[in-house]
């Protein structure tokens, strides 16, 4: 009586406003903060983009409260399980409810990979399917599955096979996030070092040798951050581990996707079929062009952009050219009343 009641006997009004809350002091506080700043207005069904990041919001507990009160979730996470099983040596349930695994690449990416395609379920449980997809870095192979490129199978092999060939990298490099334009930070560059990633208009991030990047950032006058892996992704160092991966991806089978995906890879848009092994390699050793990629889908009329992650780490550098930006959960707050919310 209720569904019936608010699906065919409401009125309609120009303004809605959902609150939600684990209880009813939350529900009361958020009806008591309703004003003019949270009501959104309705004005038809936005070009959507679902976002599925690199790695760096992994924590311990990640998706255990969804797991006990998803369905969605926790189906899709079985299945992501199954399909990384052949390639991993961990239990996926296992690890979401632990908290040993956070400083393990081989282990931090395929969980990542699962937390997202299962999000992204979620959504589009709740009738959010997106128009287009984009992926930063190993967000990527998400985003290929989501899409539709890649199945399920080939999506846990590669997630779990570029994961091992990171490991075999370790301790020779490092990463820094730096607080200034692309321009700014590549006439600053000194040799050895290159662009890793352009996330925003003043989001850049720089790899290279870790020594030499430790004592580039020293001497920097602008707000910077080393983040928090001993390897140099997106640029020259990888490609020692280059015929290795080629050859462990050469049986990966892409296919025409369904919805459409903007590489950030080639700054374009992609069929699906160019997802093959060679693709991986290529998305690991290239620079991320996230930044110029939200630019452009939004001149093409995508107004509503969903990072689908534990944490936002994406929409705050893309919230000055977006009109429309949320998140899906973030750390230390129900993932339950995060989802609605964010829904």
């Amino acid at each position: 009586d209720a569904a019936v009641a608010l699906a065919m006997q409401r009125s309609r009004f120009p303004y809605r406003v959902v609150v939600a809350g684990s209880d009813v002091a939350q529900l009361v506080a958020g009806l008591r903060g309703v004003g003019a700043a949270s009501a959104v207005a309705v004005a038809g069904v936005p070009r959507t983009v679902m976002v599925f990041p690199g790695q760096g919001w992994q924590r311990a507990g990640l998706g255990a409260e969804l797991l006990a009160s998803s369905p969605v979730f926790a189906a899709s996470i079985d299945e992501c399980g199954a399909a990384l099983a052949p390639w991993v040596d961990f239990d996926l349930r296992a690890v979401l409810c632990g908290d040993g695994w956070l400083g393990r690449v081989e282990v931090v990416q395929p969980v990542l990979w699962a937390v997202m395609v299962s999000l992204a379920r979620v959504w589009e449980s709740v009738g959010v399917v997106p128009d287009a997809v984009v992926g930063h870095s190993q967000g990527e192979i998400a985003a290929a599955v989501v899409a539709g490129a890649l199945s399920l199978a080939d999506g846990a092999k590669v997630v779990a096979v570029r994961a091992r060939a990171l490991r075999e990298l370790a301790g020779s490099g490092g990463m820094a996030s730096v607080g200034a334009s692309v321009e700014l930070v590549s006439r600053w560059l000194v040799d050895g070092l290159s662009i890793a990633a352009v996330n925003g208009p003043a989001s850049v991030v720089v790899s290279g040798p870790a020594e030499l990047l430790r004592d580039w950032v020293a001497g920097l006058a602008v707000q910077t951050r080393v983040l928090d892996v001993d390897y140099a992704s997106h640029g020259p160092m990888v490609e020692r581990v280059e015929a290795g991966l080629r050859e462990r991806l050469a049986d990966v089978r892409p296919r025409s996707a369904v919805l459409g995906w903007f590489s950030t890879v080639f700054g374009r848009w992609l069929d699906g079929v160019e997802a093959d092994g060679g693709y991986w390699y290529t998305n690991l050793r290239e620079p991320v062009r996230f930044a110029p990629v939200v630019e452009a889908l939004v001149a093409e009329g995508y107004s509503a952009f969903v990072e689908v992650s534990g944490h936002p780490v994406l929409t705050v550098g893309i919230s000055d050219v977006v009109p429309v930006v949320t998140g899906t959960l973030r750390r230390d707050e129900s993932e339950r009343v995060q989802v609605l919310a964010a829904a």
